[in-house]
């Protein structure tokens, strides 16, 4: 870890890939609320909007009012950057955090499959000092994914009223390896030809799943009014478990017996609240907010090499507020007459301790033939800071296109 330190402090070689690169020893970055991209184009708020057709991983209640059947799957771009002693870190990363399709069923309700990458690492960085010769390569890949059916139904004679839920069965896996070069900064210059030049390789990889059970759930109510829509959600809390497997490699040859070893993490339970706010017809102002209180500190990868243990947590929250114009369905106006306008803000407090974001997005709906098809974009931008000498502060850009397909698979033919 000395040299790790060290070649940071230098930064003289640097490639990285990754959204975020804080936590990667915990549970790595995590895609908000599985925030489609017309959520996240204002502000993640708009989980109560029920007229908007789509999943939510926070109110699978809304699906009840689902008119169509619809397709969604979404791409994500992010670049990071963090400024380190005489240097930078510069990230990116590319990835598709969410996919569903959604089928109502009538007085039947309505039922949606999905898959959510909630959680993920992916960093790469070799770091070398050309000085002392030491050099240090760092690598994360993995990612917690979920697939989750939903099913959510309006209440007879009531049908402002709907309530649903989300199974959320886990997978995924993780890996991380450290390779450290040889260090002869202590040796004699004419004693070195007896040392080795072989890297010293820690290995680590595993896989997902939740303790005793196949998964963990939501469950959520919404209220459908004709000025406002509200919504309340609940999700269990529940123990993830990481089956690790740890190699530490002397050469790319030889490897010593492996150790193994599981991890807990005890995640906590999520509530979540959201209420949208229709004025002048076609414009709705958005607020929403989730708390999930952390109380254990997460067991580490960590290692062979002197790393901390365990990563040190918080209460979360999110609080995002949105702005949305939706656009005409008379097919015939102008197109810019039927794109639909988002903006919206939104402050965390992450899982992790001493660590929140503040960041801000504007988004647009583009229209799509006569069934209501779009492409939506959100462009996104925002600072995470922290308290802590544990993680660097990050300033971020990022775009997420998601597109809508709807069709009417299964609706009944009108008779003349």
């Amino acid at each position: 870890m000395r040299y790790f330190l060290l070649a940071l402090g230098c930064a003289l070689t640097i490639t990285s890939q990754a959204s975020s690169m804080m936590g990667l020893e915990a549970l790595g970055s995590e895609d908000v609320s599985g925030a489609s991209a017309a959520i996240a184009g204002s502000g993640y708020a708009g989980n109560a909007k029920a007229s908007e057709e789509g999943v939510s991983m926070l109110n699978p209640a809304r699906l009840a009012y689902a008119s169509n059947v619809s397709f969604s799957v979404n791409l994500f771009y992010q670049m990071t950057s963090a400024s380190v002693e005489k240097g930078s870190l510069a990230s990116q990363s590319m990835t598709i955090p969410s996919f569903y399709l959604a089928f109502p069923m009538g007085n039947w309700g309505a039922l949606s499959l999905g898959l959510w990458q909630h959680y993920s690492s992916d960093f790469k960085t070799e770091l070398k000092d050309t000085v002392t010769k030491e050099s240090t390569i760092l690598q994360y890949q993995g990612s917690i994914f979920e697939f989750t059916p939903s099913y959510a139904v309006k209440i007879p004679f009531w049908t402002r009223l709907s309530v649903g839920g989300t199974m959320h069965l886990v997978m995924g896996s993780t890996r991380r390896s450290l390779t450290l070069g040889p260090d002869n900064s202590g040796i004699a210059e004419g004693d070195a030809w007896a040392t080795t030049s072989a890297d010293v390789t820690d290995a680590v990889e595993g896989s997902w799943s939740v303790l005793d059970h196949p998964a963990y759930y939501t469950i959520s109510a919404q209220y459908r009014g004709k000025m406002a829509s509200l919504f309340f959600s609940y999700t269990t809390p529940y123990t993830l478990v990481n089956e690790l497997e740890y190699n530490l490699q002397l050469s790319q040859l030889e490897n010593l017996t492996p150790t193994k070893k599981d991890r807990q993490i005890d995640v906590p339970a999520t509530l979540a609240t959201g209420v949208a706010y229709r004025f002048a017809k076609q414009h709705f102002l958005m607020l929403d907010f989730m708390w999930k209180p952390w109380k254990t500190n997460i067991p580490n990868i960590s290692g062979s090499w002197d790393l901390p243990s365990e990563t040190l947590v918080e209460s979360e929250f999110l609080a995002s507020i949105g702005y949305q114009r939706d656009g005409s369905t008379i097919f015939y106006d102008s197109f810019v007459s039927r794109m639909t306008y988002r903006a919206g803000a939104w402050y965390r407090n992450d899982y992790l301790k001493d660590v929140s974001e503040v960041g801000g997005s504007v988004g647009l709906g583009f229209p799509l033939g006569k069934r209501g098809t779009t492409i939506d974009v959100a462009f996104q931008g925002g600072l995470r800071s922290s308290k802590s000498e544990a993680y660097l502060d990050e300033t971020f850009i990022g775009i997420k296109i998601g597109l809508m397909g709807l069709g009417s698979w299964g609706n009944q033919r009108v008779t003349r």
